[in-house]
């Protein structure tokens, strides 16, 4: 099996695909060339420069591809609606940059209370400043989280044991065992000196409402999406000082390339800390998401395993080897399997497992047959022309 890497992968990522005999090319496509070529691919890697569409999906959807896997937590680039349509699995890679993100976090946090930039700018610049940027401690202070997942609740455990912080969030699924004390987004945002967002998505949690609930003193960082701020409400606030500032490192318009020209009315603000979309941006992160998403995708290819996936539900590991799998998309109704079944014992081929799962939200269904024999290219003529399957790729 062949799995392109349209964006690179850290070597050792590299290295898990090699290790579980998948064939890799990292030769970079542009949008053309990877409509052209992404049918002969089982599957399809990257990280946020290249753009999942639907023409690409569908074009793979036509030849070998199987499944897409974004090294990285957000998938925005990937059209998930039409993967689901033509029986391609997506996944991500959330847990590598856990920590990378965390820690980015709290040093926006400590950069806004010391106000760090501005002294380190001061001084090379040539001059010395100190009555001008005398800061705020962050022990017995307030740090409201909004959305409190595995990132919120690292950020929660820095900010409580290593600067005293209490830590209270917002989320629509709470978690009481993470030692955050959960409340209504109304309370959070009265309550807290600092907001840290890390919802992600695509939804505006902070708009000219949410802001007015907030302490003048209180800061707002946001690692998560640029989209999750109404920007111009967050800039009217800012320069009219009804918070008192704010560390960002993602925007709703980013540049498309290193050394581009960045340009963003928040420029304007000298109370405003801004990163370059660095949350996972550490050597760290990088090593462990590209490990990540090679176990993941491999992990699908090779034994029908859903971890991970976006547009699908999670499996069981498989048990034995050596193995074959076969990829069956189809609508999910009743005697289907009896007749993908009844194919696959006239051909003597026995069936190891078969993991299936709902994918999208149009009555569809990806079933992974873990098989002890190779499938012929007759066989898979006759398992296409089964009632109400769509598709059989091996």
């Amino acid at each position: 099996m062949k799995v392109l890497l349209n964006d690179g992968l850290e070597k050792e990522g590299l290295q898990l695909f090699q290790q579980a005999g998948l064939e890799t090319d990292t030769k970079k496509r542009d949008p053309n060339a990877l409509v052209a070529e992404i049918a002969e691919f089982d599957a399809l890697v990257v990280r946020s420069a290249t753009k999942v569409t639907r023409e690409v999906l569908e074009a793979g959807a036509k030849g070998k591809l199987k499944i897409v896997g974004r090294s990285g937590v957000g998938y925005d680039n990937i059209d998930v609606e039409a993967a689901s349509e033509f029986g391609v699995v997506v996944k991500s890679a959330p847990y590598g940059s856990t920590n990378a993100v965390a820690e980015l976090a709290m040093g926006m946090i400590l950069s806004i209370s010391r106000n760090i930039p501005q002294a380190h700018q001061a001084l090379k610049s040539g001059f010395w400043s100190k009555d001008k940027l005398k800061g705020r401690e962050l022990a017995c202070k307030t740090l409201g989280l909004l959305g409190c997942g595995r990132i919120g609740q690292k950020v929660a455990h820095l900010a409580r044991r290593g600067f005293d912080m209490e830590t209270i969030g917002y989320d629509i699924r709470p978690c009481p065992e993470s030692g955050i004390k959960f409340l209504p987004l109304e309370e959070v945002l009265k309550k807290a000196d600092y907001i840290s967002i890390h919802t992600g998505g695509k939804e505006c949690l902070i708009g000219e409402k949410e802001l007015a609930q907030m302490k003048p003193t209180a800061y707002v960082i946001n690692t998560s999406r640029g989209a999750n701020i109404d920007e111009a409400a967050f800039y009217k606030a800012l320069k009219e000082k009804k918070i008192a500032g704010a560390a960002i490192d993602v925007y709703r318009e980013e540049p498309k390339g290193e050394g581009a020209k960045f340009q963003n009315k928040l420029q304007e603000l000298d109370n405003v800390v801004f990163t370059s979309h660095l949350g996972a941006s550490t050597v760290e992160a990088q090593r462990e998401t590209s490990m990540e998403i090679a176990r993941v995708v491999s992990g699908y290819l090779l034994g029908g395993d859903f971890t991970n996936a976006v547009n699908a539900g999670e499996s069981i590991e498989l048990e034995e080897k050596p193995v074959y799998t076969l990829f069956i998309h189809h609508r999910d109704v009743p005697g289907v399997f009896a007749n993908i079944d009844k194919v696959l014992a006239d051909n003597d081929i026995n069936i190891r497992a078969n993991y299936s799962r709902q994918i999208g939200k149009s009555g569809f269904a990806i079933s992974v047959y873990v098989i002890h024999k190779k499938v012929t290219s007759k066989t898979v003529e006759v398992l296409r022309k089964v009632p109400n399957v769509c598709d059989v790729r091996t």
